[in-house]
């Protein structure tokens, strides 16, 4: 499984990677995490607004930051 944390390196977008790591590893997924913050990589998601997650290319939740118990949602 790819987990893509899209944005900029706000502190928003460091939480997102925390709690999808976080999320990820209490699963026991086999998973990598790529960090994704050029502007025109973010956009060929149609991403407009950061933070953003997607897991193997698909965009799960864009402009906010999901608990751990969400993204657990979201990649099971």
């Amino acid at each position: 499984m790819k987990i893509q944390i899209l944005g900029t390196g706000c502190p928003k977008c460091a939480l997102l990677m925390e709690n999808a790591e976080e999320a990820a590893a209490e699963l026991g997924v086999d998973y990598e995490i790529e960090k994704v913050s050029a502007i025109n990589d973010i956009m060929k998601f149609g991403v407009m607004v950061t933070p953003a997650l997607a897991v193997d290319g698909d965009v799960k939740v864009a402009g906010k930051v999901p608990t751990v118990e969400e993204i657990k949602e979201m990649i099971s």
